[in-house]
């Protein structure tokens, strides 16, 4: 009895074709022209109508989301199906779940199943159990040739001999090893990134300077299988993979990144490419190749890295941020072990404070944690670190002329390999044209423009070349370099210097300190420094009392203008506190108002006229006045002690007591040196000097 009834004719055959990878679908072809033939078969058994699925090519079957065959349970649920025509039950199916939904589906709305074998109707439990089995063993296939072929592959990788790819500066060679390639120029370019990473220690700054010197780095770049190298300006993530690739530092890894599955919208989700922690990696094999950087390195790098990240949490310090401030991602709480933040106010936005929300984010206390201004802290850090430094101050000045000697021959060294490369090339291509026939004019007109090409180049290193000779400045002179010398020797005031930039003076601080554990008491700022090298040392940083800030005016100054609220006005006050030179916290001269507002800030009375009177007080005019004598007399009289007199400040008006002039030696005094009447010339002017 045959299972293809009027029924299944009246719908459509569905032809579902499927391949697993787009590598299938290049070299597999015949498995694609036997499942496209299933039309003519599915015509053969009756049916005119014919639909071809074949929206999932290169598409797994192990779960994944198949458009197509969405597609056809569609069509089947809506009734439009009659016969699923596939080559097997691996075409339709890897797994369980989209096998028995189809069987389900077919089987309720009368949908039979055909392949090459034979056809099955899923209403029937003999073909029921048949299909079961196919869909069981379809899987089980697949789950089969995975295992093999990943324990294949662990095991060549526990061996290091799996090499999928070989990165930029290495070549594999014919024992299947990988080894240092050839070619100097690659190697040097590989080498100078590390060499500047471990000067700059960021990788945004070494970006920075490649592309500002003009640096350009290998890549490599595939045609036909087989690879060649492209010279070209770097990008951040090409820098990156230099820096936190292992097999730089001569070590064989597998396995650093993983697959991950979930479930989104019912389906499963592949997710590939996850990165894995160092300790997680299947296969680890230091000291397989020659390396351009020991493995010590390497870590020291990624540790590097790791804190210069902004946005990995509260445990990383962090790359340099602008500011003002000169221990940001450095100081950590001593309450809740969170890093503190910096907050920037005043007039220029210039004033940095430290403080920590961890109460807040922690436990929902609306106060922080702690809190104080950065100035003083910032100071006495600075201060540690000039006193732990002076001794290499001098060898710190010598790697800075160094350096700078090595970053000029690096960028000419570059250069002159990038130029003898082009002349190799530039005469390979002049003996290609040389060999061809010159009859032959197709083949010898393309060599002659590639050795023209090959010609320009050579012109265009050779001008970079004689550029950097025009702009390369003159090595230190004795004076340069004695100076720099000094500057060693002497490390505060080259910490001080005006060409000592604040960013220059974080990554320094950055070099020797890991961090800073702080904590606030009352009247104290302790702080516990953890040097790089393992050391730790306390310090302690009085904290600033109400009303104490930088631009606080000096205790002398305030003493002074509180006696001299007591003899004149404010006016007065700022003009005899400019004539003596005296300035304001923020160094400015004194008016009228700041003399005012300095007052109303600590509080002192303002002069009232006459309180001087009242309180008996003469002053050095008054006094001649009354006693009837000259104003140098009366000087005189007080610089002999005759007559006692004070003054709030040398400069300032003498204050004498109307109840002294009563004294005997003063009366007498004063009746020795009876004042003189002033001439009757009036061409002659009076000389009075106080």
């Amino acid at each position: 009895m045959s299972k293809i009834s009027s029924e299944h004719l009246a719908r459509g055959a569905y032809v579902y074709v499927r391949q697993s990878t787009a590598d299938q679908l290049r070299n597999n072809t015949e498995s694609s022209r036997r499942q496209y033939a299933l039309a003519d078969r599915a015509r053969a058994l009756g049916w005119s109508e014919v639909v071809v699925i074949d929206d999932d090519l290169g598409v797994s079957a192990s779960g994944v989301a198949r458009p197509g065959f969405e597609r056809l349970l569609a069509a089947i649920c809506s009734a439009q199906v009659g016969a699923v025509v596939c080559i097997e039950a691996s075409r339709l199916a890897r797994n369980g779940r989209d096998w028995h939904t189809l069987l389900e589906f077919c089987a309720l709305v009368g949908c039979v199943i055909v392949d090459e074998d034979g056809v099955y109707d899923p209403r029937g439990i003999n073909d029921r159990l048949l299909l079961g089995m196919k869909g069981t063993m379809s899987e089980m296939e697949l789950s089969l040739l995975r295992q093999r072929s990943v324990e294949a592959i662990k095991l060549k990788a526990a061996r290091g001999e799996l090499h999928t790819t070989v990165a930029i500066g290495y070549i594999r060679s014919e024992d299947n090893r990988i080894e240092p390639d050839p070619d100097l120029r690659i190697r040097e370019a590989i080498s100078a990134v590390f060499s500047r990473f471990a000067q700059a220690g960021s990788a945004r700054q070494v970006l920075l300077w490649l592309r500002q010197e003009r640096f350009e780095l290998p890549c490599a770049i595939y045609e036909g299988g087989r690879r060649s190298v492209q010279w070209k300006l770097p990008t951040y993530s090409t820098v990156l993979h230099i820096l936190t690739n292992p097999v730089y530092a001569g070590a064989y890894v597998f396995g650093r990144s993983e697959t991950r599955v979930r479930i989104e919208a019912g389906r499963k989700l592949v997710v590939r490419g996850q990165r894995r922690q160092p300790e997680h990696w299947q296969v680890l094999i230091r000291e397989h190749h020659e390396g351009y950087i020991d493995w010590d390195t390497f870590e020291h790098n990624q540790r590097v890295i790791a804190d210069n990240t902004n946005m990995r949490g509260g445990m990383a310090r962090g790359s340099l941020r602008r500011g003002e401030a000169l221990l940001a991602g450095l100081l950590r709480c001593a309450h809740c072990g969170r890093k503190l933040h910096v907050a920037y106010s005043g007039r220029d936005g210039n004033t940095a404070r430290y403080h920590c929300r961890g109460a807040s984010i922690n436990h929902g206390f609306p106060q922080r944690c702690i809190s104080f201004g950065a100035l003083r802290v910032d100071q006495a850090i600075a201060a540690e670190v000039i006193a732990t430094l002076k001794p290499i101050g001098v060898e710190a000045a010598l790697s800075a002329i160094e350096q700078r000697a090595n970053d000029d021959q690096s960028r000419r060294r570059q250069l002159e390999l990038a130029l003898e490369q082009a002349r190799f090339e530039a005469a390979r291509a002049q003996r290609q044209f040389d060999a061809v026939d010159p009859d032959h004019r197709l083949v010898a007109a393309e060599l002659e423009r590639r050795w023209n090409e090959r010609l320009d180049q050579v012109s265009r290193r050779q001008a970079e070349i004689d550029e950097l000779d025009a702009q390369d400045k003159p090595g230190l002179t004795v004076q340069q370099r004695a100076s720099l010398l000094a500057l060693g020797a002497d490390l505060p005031r080259a910490w001080d210097h005006p060409a000592a930039s604040n960013e220059v003076r974080k990554r320094i601080v950055r070099t020797v300190i890991r961090e800073i554990v702080a904590k606030v008491t009352e009247a104290r700022i302790e702080l516990i420094i953890h040097w790089q090298g393992g050391d730790h040392t306390e310090l302690n940083v009085v904290k600033n009392r109400s009303g104490q800030h930088r631009w606080t005016t000096n205790v002398e100054v305030k003493d002074i203008i509180t006696r001299l609220a007591r003899q004149l006005n404010d006016a007065g006050i700022a003009s005899l506190m400019n004539r003596l030179g005296h300035r304001t916290g923020k160094h400015q001269n004194w008016t009228e108002m700041r003399v005012r507002s300095f007052r109303g800030d600590h509080h002192i009375a303002v002069y009232k006229i006459g309180e001087r009177e009242e309180r008996g007080e003469l002053t050095l005019e008054e006094t001649a006045e009354v006693l009837n004598v000259s104003k140098m007399t009366v000087l005189r009289m007080i610089g002999t002690g005759t007559l006692p007199a004070s003054q709030a400040c040398k400069g300032a008006p003498w204050v004498i007591k109307a109840a002294d002039l009563r004294r005997p030696e003063v009366q007498q005094a004063s009746c020795g040196s009876p004042r003189r009447p002033l001439p009757e010339d009036p061409q002659q002017i009076p000389l009075e000097l106080q």
